[in-house]
């Protein structure tokens, strides 16, 4: 599988501040202030959770993740990110990049990026893949895509031409 196409899920979290992404463009983003905007927000300073819930919307720079329920896990000694997780209707967008799940969760002690629920789904322009469930391991730079009982693990990878009329019959 092209790696490219699971490129979003390196960026899945950035939003949230968990991660820096490898490239110029998400150490620029990670410089970058991070805007959540949700109806509401709950903190629990005894849990050591913030949830964000109705329309959330997070922002850094070129990368936004949209969902029901935005949940930021804190570990309990030094207060650091240690899960965030995404519930309902969660889009990941950036550039030409698009992950789509009920669910997704990034685990920092992991450096696991998990979607799930809903069949999800990531895109890359006009190539995407789908499974059951979509894991990335960050260190790694490795992904996993596994079926289920819904189906198997669907790739669609368009072929890229020298030219605008590659493929195509004269």
């Amino acid at each position: 599988m092209r790696t490219g196409i699971v490129a979003v899920l390196l960026c899945l979290f950035a939003a949230a501040g968990v991660f820096a992404a490898g490239d110029m463009k998400g150490k620029q983003r990670n410089d970058q202030p991070i805007i959540i905007k949700s109806n509401e927000l709950f903190t629990d300073n005894a849990t050591g959770d913030a949830t964000f819930t109705g329309k959330v919307v997070a922002r850094q720079g070129d990368l936004v993740i949209y969902s029901d329920r935005l949940v930021v896990h804190y570990a309990d000694k030094d207060k650091e990110v240690d899960k965030v997780e995404a519930f309902g209707h969660v889009r990941i967008v950036q550039e030409n990049r698009r992950g789509e799940a009920e669910h997704a969760v990034y685990e920092r002690r992991l450096a696991k990026i998990t979607l799930d629920g809903g069949r999800p789904k990531v895109f890359q322009g006009e190539d995407t893949v789908t499974g059951e469930v979509i894991t990335y391991f960050v260190d790694e730079e490795k992904s996993v895509v596994t079926g289920g009982k819904a189906g198997r693990v669907e790739a669609t990878i368009k072929p890229r031409g020298k030219g605008q009329n590659a493929g195509t019959k004269p």
